[in-house]
């Protein structure tokens, strides 16, 4: 992997997997995929959550620049709980500063990066050029500690809907810069 691209979804009418785009969030899709494209660099390979939100915010780039979306199941959003939590924002919190924090039918912080960490050792030991991967808040707060510890439920709570990162190594250290404009 040269050149990894990190991207959330964009706005979304709910929480549950096959929750569409709200109509800001189409408009916010296509202007990802002129952002992608103006950024100079070709996508090889997108990879993203099977949720709909997730696979709606990059297919107007992906059938624009005839790139396959392959879903992984690693790239899909955290789940806190089965149970309804009134609170759930400060569950989350919680599970930042405690990552084995585990509820009921939930996943810990532990386990989700766990999860998605696997994927990016994948990543790194193929010759796939430039991959884009496309997921959501938690988990991306998550994935992003592997490349800044400092990362945590305030950096969370300041992701935007979409928001695009870019990872690469340069000199044998990663760096990671938010690319995206509001």
């Amino acid at each position: 992997m040269e050149k990894l691209f990190l991207v959330r979804h964009s706005e979304t009418e709910g929480q549950h997997e096959d929750s569409p785009l709200t109509k800001m969030g189409i408009r916010q899709a296509q202007m990802l995929a002129t952002f992608l494209e103006n950024y100079g660099h070709n996508i090889d390979r997108i990879l993203s959550s099977p949720y709909l939100r997730a696979i709606e915010t990059i297919k107007p780039f992906a059938r624009k620049n005839n790139v396959t979306i392959e879903m992984d199941e690693r790239l899909e959003e955290r789940v806190l709980s089965h149970e309804p939590l009134d609170d759930w924002e400060e569950v989350l919190h919680d599970t930042f500063v405690d990552p084995e924090l585990k509820l009921t039918g939930g996943e810990s912080s532990s386990e989700a990066k766990k999860r998605v960490l696997s994927l990016i050792d994948e990543l790194e030991n193929e010759d796939c050029g430039n991959v884009l991967l496309v997921t959501h808040g938690n988990l991306l707060a998550l994935l992003l500690q592997k490349y800044n510890r400092e990362i945590g439920f305030y950096e969370w709570k300041r992701l935007s809907r979409p928001d695009v990162f870019l990872v690469q190594k340069q000199g044998g250290e990663y760096t990671v810069e938010r690319i995206w404009e509001d």
